[in-house]
């Protein structure tokens, strides 16, 4: 086993004075190591710990989410976004429970085979469960890595990617797997930060090359994003008595399996008349009474802003659509719904 580089040690050594007190922190359970990996993803600590602690309570054990229904699953997931990783999430928690026995697998090849799981995690997983001698990439460590070697290959091009895997496994201490990588993405997340990062006050100052260089404010480096797309969304909430009508995104699009009402999607922004003389929504409707319209800012995701406008219409009369369930108000909360319609619910 090759000796530890000199940057490891430091940063293991200021990670020990300097960690935050997080409750997946300091366990060997690949469970929970796993089940904040996938939370964390795209995700702030400080938004994830909560879903952290709750999803821990409601389900102790990968068999416990693993039995769960997928409609409990995705409630529990609502409003941190990015509902693929929950319904991955469930998905893996049934194949470990049905190949491994709820027994979570050992393996970095194993690991990596759970949906949802690609290289990152896998290594995290690995090295934080297991001490397995695995590096992880995260953005912190990309950030780290590219300032440390001054380095301005795009983090998110192919070339960019091995070019840091090879950093990062060159840096790794592969003694102290979990404690090296903890390290360095902590470092990242507090010290060498995006904005304002603490190079007075670096550890690993001496081997920074972009410090010396004056470029650390220029790293890292990203090729250009990609088109944003703006989307249309007009819901018709149908309020018949004390009830109203939903429906299951069951399509592969933003938001599959959460619950939302009549949808009518437009390219271009549309005026309130042509939605209310929609064909489709009379014919389904027929006559009714409009309660209120109320529009709403963008709801910005990754590569979508979604413009949403509701439309509160009374019905004189049932619905009959195959895909529209009736539900009382007061239970409409016990579905998982797109944050868009909660803010909407809210008054936000």
């Amino acid at each position: 086993m090759r000796t530890p580089h000199p940057v490891s040690k430091k940063l293991i050594a200021w990670y020990k004075h300097h960690k935050r007190d997080l409750p997946w922190r300091d366990i060997s359970d690949p469970y929970r190591i796993w089940l904040s990996e996938i939370i964390l993803q795209q995700t702030q600590v400080v938004q994830g710990l909560n879903y952290y602690l709750k999803f821990t309570e409601h389900f102790p054990t990968v068999s416990d989410l693993a039995d769960a229904p997928e409609d409990t699953v995705m409630r529990l997931w609502q409003g941190l976004g990015y509902y693929s990783r929950a319904r991955n999430l469930h998905a893996a928690a049934k194949l470990v429970k049905e190949k491994y026995r709820g027994n979570f697998p050992k393996s970095y090849a194993e690991i990596k085979e759970l949906k949802g799981v690609g290289d990152y995690t896998a290594a995290a997983i690995a090295s934080f469960a297991y001490n397995l001698p695995h590096a992880v990439l995260d953005g912190n460590v990309y950030r780290v890595l590219s300032r440390l070697f001054d380095l301005h290959t795009p983090v998110n091009s192919t070339k960019g990617k091995k070019e840091f895997q090879l950093l990062a496994d060159e840096l790794l201490d592969e003694s102290k797997a979990a404690l090296h990588n903890s390290a360095m993405m902590e470092f990242g997340a507090l010290w060498c930060k995006p904005q304002n990062p603490k190079c007075e006050s670096c550890p690993v100052q001496e081997h920074c090359l972009a410090f010396k260089n004056g470029t650390v404010a220029q790293l890292p480096v990203k090729d250009k994003a990609v088109k944003i797309r703006s989307r249309y969304f007009h819901y018709i909430v149908f309020n018949y008595k004390d009830s109203l009508y939903i429906r299951k995104r069951t399509k592969k699009d933003i938001w599959q399996n959460l619950y939302e009402f009549y949808l009518i999607e437009t390219e271009k922004p549309a005026t309130e008349e042509s939605i209310l003389q929609n064909p489709g929504l009379l014919q389904l409707a027929g006559n009714f009474e409009v309660e209120k319209i109320t529009a709403l800012k963008k709801h910005v995701l990754s590569h979508q802003h979604v413009f949403g406008t509701f439309y509160e219409l009374n019905l004189r009369k049932a619905l009959k659509h195959e895909d529209l369930i009736l539900i009382k108000r007061d239970d409409l909360m016990h579905y998982g719904l797109p944050q868009l319609i909660i803010k909407y619910l809210s008054g936000t």
